[in-house]
């Protein structure tokens, strides 16, 4: 957003002038002037381009999560109907073998004791009988645990497959709305675009003098060590650089990827979005910040900015305006600050 407090319209004149005064260091006057207007046209507009962006990007991000889901869905249906066919031949395997030892039994292959005695020869032709009842009888029971077996197996495999292709099919329609959603977003993000460039070309000269303060890539000490640092000196060093809606380097940044990329610097690995970011870490208070400390602005988490010292933060600013330090409490009002070290 833009390096100015997002401050809402009044309908006094006082108000507006007030955002003047503060951008450019002059004192308020009593009605609101047309340059005045114009940089509270620019830094709404500005913001509100910069909301659609974090939730184009979220969107975006949605997708790629909902296209994963569909993927594994897809990939479970594909092993659960192969686990269902091989358990359906199973079930037909063992099916066949107990039919057949039924047909045996009711053609007279199954005897019991009484008619094993009746019919035997002598007592070792009983004893010969009744060995192969006891092995028909053993061989019908394993059979029909087998089978038993099968069916379930079976059973459980289309299950899973009915599972998998209800999760891929309500996959695929999370990942249809979402590409709609995208394409709606990034329409009016457009739109909002188009309306803050042509915002900020109606601004004086000396008010986008006064935006890019804090632009030039001047030497900074940096109080910090470790990951900090490197998170912090990257950032420091894309000063001077454009912002671009969206873009994630390295020659042009928007709020959020500037804040990544520097913590990717550092080895360290950060969600895209202001949104993500705003509940990385653990919170802190305003008086406690420290260098590498993210602040989150706005009610609606729509920007974010690094902190270099207790007074000052570096951020992608905005439309026309380059990554620039400025202090942290003209940025805009803190919503949240975050601690991603220590």
């Amino acid at each position: 957003m833009s390096s100015q407090p997002r401050k809402r319209m009044f309908q006094g004149a006082l108000a507006a002038t007030a955002v003047a005064a503060s951008v450019l260091g002059t004192a308020p006057y009593a009605q609101a002037d047309p340059a005045s207007e114009a940089l509270q046209k620019y830094n709404d507009l500005s913001h509100e381009a910069e909301v659609l962006n974090a939730d184009h990007l979220k969107a975006q991000e949605a997708l790629t999560v909902a296209e994963g889901e569909l993927g594994k869905a897809n990939a479970d249906l594909t092993t659960a109907t192969e686990a269902e066919n091989s358990a359906k031949a199973t079930e037909e395997q063992f099916r066949g073998q107990v039919d057949l030892l039924t047909e045996a039994s009711f053609e007279g292959a199954r005897f019991n004791n009484l008619s094993a005695l009746l019919v035997s020869d002598s007592q070792q032709d009983f004893l010969n009988r009744m060995s192969a009842i006891s092995v028909l009888a053993a061989d019908n029971s394993e059979a029909l645990g087998k089978l038993s077996g099968a069916v379930e197996t079976a059973d459980q495999a289309r299950t899973s497959a009915k599972d998998a292709t209800d999760r891929a099919g309500k996959a695929k329609d999370d990942a249809a709305k979402l590409l709609a959603d995208i394409d709606q977003k990034a329409e009016e993000l457009d739109g909002r675009v188009k309306e803050a460039k042509a915002a900020y070309s109606s601004l004086s000269s000396t008010t986008k003098t006064a935006l890019n303060a804090g632009s030039a890539n001047t030497p900074i000490s940096v109080n910090a060590t470790g990951d900090v640092a490197v998170a912090l000196n990257y950032a420091l060093a894309q000063r001077g650089e454009p912002y671009v809606f969206g873009s994630n380097g390295p020659d042009s940044w928007d709020c959020s990827s500037l804040m990544q990329a520097s913590y990717r610097e550092a080895g360290i690995s950060i969600g895209r979005t202001t949104y993500a970011q705003a509940v990385l870490g653990r919170a802190v208070s305003r008086s406690e910040v420290q260098p590498g400390d993210l602040v989150i602005y706005y009610a609606d988490q729509g920007h974010v900015a690094m902190v270099v010292d207790s007074n000052t933060a570096v951020h992608a600013s905005t439309e026309g305006v380059p990554v620039k330090t400025a202090p942290i409490d003209s940025i805009g009002p803190i919503n949240t600050i975050r601690r991603i070290v220590g």
